[in-house]
């Protein structure tokens, strides 16, 4: 497994995006591409997203805590171009648009890991103790075989967690992200630990109080787990609020990094996408809103006096 502690984070640029992509930035409603063409295009836009990442590794990014999160039904071209940059690689196998955890390419999905080798294997995970009993255990236990099948190979397992309210949740406080979610990924973390899910990195929604991340990784810490660490998803918010999360967590112990995909892409490809903007200026708007969050990270962890120069990112 790569170093990754406080004073080797990783700041990963996510694109694992693939039927929201299409919904969200192609205008395909069934979240798949009306023909080949159209999927080219999606992987030609996965493309212009890693030159941005290269933008900013020219600009001055530190390879050594750059990382891309890309899937392989649009992006194996990049995957093997990070592999072959050097820069750390995270993958998806969870299929996309699935309201429960299923695994992208079944029976064979380890194959597919094993053909494109990246440092990180990542799945992404709903859940939340209101939901359906029986489908969470059986979630749960899909994971487990997932966890498990990882380590025995000695391969990192990086789990994606969200804890989507129910209507009810919602209703019954003020703010859900700062007044119920923290306890919610608490119970979840216990639960998804108590049935066999055993993560390397969890990768988180972002919390508004220094407690709560506190708490978060003492859940994910908990039993003897020390060696687990936390980073920080995107969720497609405005800079401002992310910002807000990142100032959060990178102070607290456990937590050593981010993965943000659209905050840092999605307005750069859109236009270039509906041809308002060259895919020239898209790259630079992109890099620059990578090496923000990623400076962002860096001053509020106190970069050079936690062994990590902020000028050389």
């Amino acid at each position: 497994m790569p170093i990754l502690d406080e004073t080797h984070p990783l700041f990963l640029l996510a694109m694992d995006q693939r039927s929201s992509l299409l919904e969200h930035t192609y205008d395909e409603d069934s979240g798949e591409p009306a023909d080949e063409a159209e999927a080219q295009r999606v992987r030609a836009g996965k493309q212009l997203v890693y030159r941005g990442v290269l933008t900013a590794l020219a600009a001055g990014a530190a390879r050594e805590h750059t990382g891309v999160l890309v899937d392989e039904r649009y992006g194996a071209d990049v995957a093997r171009l990070v592999k072959e940059a050097g820069l750390q690689l995270a993958m998806p196998v969870e299929r996309s648009g699935r309201e429960w955890f299923e695994l992208e390419y079944g029976d064979d999905w380890v194959a597919h890991v094993d053909a494109f080798d990246p440092d990180w294997v990542k799945v992404l995970v709903r859940d939340n103790p209101a939901f359906d009993a029986e489908h969470r255990a059986q979630q749960a236990a899909a994971l487990a075989d997932v966890a498990a099948t990882l380590h025995d190979a000695g391969r990192p397992f990086l789990v994606e967690l969200l804890v989507p309210p129910t209507d009810e949740q919602r209703d019954a406080v003020e703010d859900y992200d700062r007044d119920l979610r923290p306890d919610l990924v608490v119970q979840v973390l216990e639960h998804l630990q108590d049935h066999g899910v055993e993560a390397d990195v969890w990768k988180l929604e972002g919390l508004d109080r220094t407690e709560d991340a506190e708490r978060v990784v003492a859940a994910a810490r908990r039993g003897g787990r020390d060696a687990v660490r936390c980073i920080v998803l995107g969720r497609d918010a405005p800079e401002e609020q992310l910002d807000h999360w990142l100032r959060t967590a990178a102070p607290v112990d456990g937590f050593v990094g981010f993965a943000i995909g659209r905050s840092n892409w999605e307005e750069a490809l859109e236009d270039v996408v509906r041809e308002h903007l060259d895919t020239e200026a898209a790259e630079q708007l992109i890099a620059a809103n990578y090496r923000h969050f990623v400076d962002t990270w860096l001053e509020a962890r106190g970069g050079v006096e936690h062994g990590v120069d902020a000028g050389a990112v």
